[in-house]
C-alpha cells in the first residue's frame, strides 16, 4: 500500500524536519500542502515538487488522491484538522503537542477509534540512534536500578533552536495552549515515558517571572516513576545569554547516563570508567518516524507513538503548568 500524504500547515518545521522526507521513505509520496496563505502554500509546493498546494484544508483533506494528513499547524487547529480528516477517512500523523488541552486530545483519539482511523503523533525522538541506544541500556541493566532522573532545560526568551514563525505564537496560551514548556516538554517528557513507563503521581509548579509575555516562562515539577525512580525536571526560559543548558541524566546503583537534549553525544559512566559516544540525527529528523508511521498506516506496523502515550505526557504537563489532575 502506498501512502498518499497531504501536509496541513507547511512553514518551517516542514523545510527540513519532515516534509522531504515524505517522498524519501519507500512508499510514501507527498502529494499536497495547504497554508493559509496561498503564494506562500505555492512556493513551497514548487521548491519540494509537490504537485498541488492548497490555502483551504478542506479541499486539501478531500483530494480523492490522498489517504494520510501530516498536521503541522499551531496546536489550536490540530483538533479541528484532525476531526475534518477522519470524518474523510484520512488517517492522521499531528504534530506535537497532540493539542491544546487533554480533553481536546481525548476527542481526537475518540474519534479515530470510533471510525477505525489511525492517528499517530510526531514524537519523533523516540526513533533516534541517540535515544534508541539509551533505552536499549537501560533495558539491559547495566546501570543497575534506578535511582533518579534529572532534566534541566534553561533558555533564554527565544530559544535558537525553536522554529522560526512570523508570529512568537508558541508563548501564546491560547494558540499553543502554555508557553514554550508546552512547545518543548512533549519530546522532553515522552521521553521519560518511554523509557520508564507510566508514572505513578507527579506535581509542579509555574509561574511567569519575567513578563515578556502572556505564558509562563518557568515551569518545575516532580514525579515518581515506576520502582521508585525519582524525577525532577526543570524549564526556565528567561535565562541570559550565553547560560543556556540543556541536560538529561539517569543515575543509576552502577553508573550514570547523561546527554543534551538539543544535541548527538552520550556521556556514559560505568564500571569506573567514562566514555563518550557520539550518534548523527538524519538530515530530515523526523524521517525515521516517518518511515515507522507509513509501516503503521499501510498494515505491517505498529504505531509508534499512539495518542494514549501522546496523553500521558499532556496529562503532566497540564497539571505542572495549571495544576490538573
Amino acid at each position: 500500500m502506498v501512502i498518499n500524504w497531504g501536509i496541513i500547515g507547511c512553514g518551517d518545521v516542514n523545510e527540513v524536519k519532515s516534509g522531504e522526507a515524505f517522498n524519501k521513505v519507500e512508499d510514501s509520496n507527498l502529494i499536497a500542502v495547504m497554508r493559509r496563505n496561498g503564494k506562500k502554500a505555492a512556493d513551497f509546493a514548487q521548491r519540494h515538487n509537490v504537485p498541488f498546494w492548497y490555502n483551504n484544508a478542506n479541499e486539501l483533506i478531500n483530494n480523492p488522491t490522498i489517504n494520510a494528513i501530516y498536521i503541522s499547524t499551531p496546536p489550536i487547529f490540530h483538533e479541528e484538522f484532525t476531526l475534518a480528516a477522519i470524518r474523510a477517512g484520512k488517517n492522521v500523523y499531528v504534530e506535537k503537542p497532540m493539542s491544546t488541552s487533554v480533553e481536546s486530545c481525548i476527542r481526537m483519539k475518540n474519534a479515530a477509534d470510533e471510525n477505525n482511523c489511525k492517528l499517530t503523533v510526531a514524537l519523533y525522538r523516540r526513533q533516534l540512534p541517540l535515544y534508541i541506544y539509551v533505552k536499549n541500556l537501560l533495558e539491559s541493566n547495566e546501570l543497575g536500578a534506578i535511582r533518579y532522573v534529572r532534566l534541566t532545560i534553561l533558555q533564554p526568551v527565544k530559544p535558537t533552536f525553536v522554529a522560526e514563525s512570523e508570529t512568537f505564537w508558541r508563548v501564546d496560551p491560547t494558540i499553543a495552549g502554555g508557553g514554550l514548556f508546552y512547545d518543548l516538554a512533549p519530546h522532553q517528557l515522552d521521553l521519560v515515558y518511554h523509557f520508564f513507563g507510566k508514572p505513578v503521581q507527579y506535581f509542579g509548579i509555574a509561574k511567569n517571572q519575567s513578563k515578556q509575555y502572556a505564558a509562563e516562562d518557568i515551569v518545575t515539577g516532580i514525579m515518581l516513576l515506576q520502582n521508585n525512580v525519582f524525577f525532577n525536571g526543570m524549564w526556565c526560559f528567561n535565562v541570559t545569554e550565553g547560560l543556556q543548558n540543556d541536560l538529561f541524566e539517569i543515575e543509576g546503583e552502577k553508573g550514570r547516563i547523561s546527554f543534551h537534549l538539543y544535541g548527538s553525544k552520550v556521556e556514559l559512566y560505568r564500571n569506573g570508567k567514562a566514555e563518550t559516544l557520539s550518534f548523527n540525527h538524519p538530515y530530515h529528523v523526523q524521517q525515521p518516524m516517518i518511515e515507522k508511521v507509513v509501516d503503521y498506516f499501510s498494515g505491517n506496523g505498529i504505531n509508534p507513538c499512539s495518542a494514549a502515550d501522546a496523553i500521558e505526557s499532556m496529562k503532566i504537563m497540564e497539571n505542572f503548568v495549571y495544576g490538573k489532575k
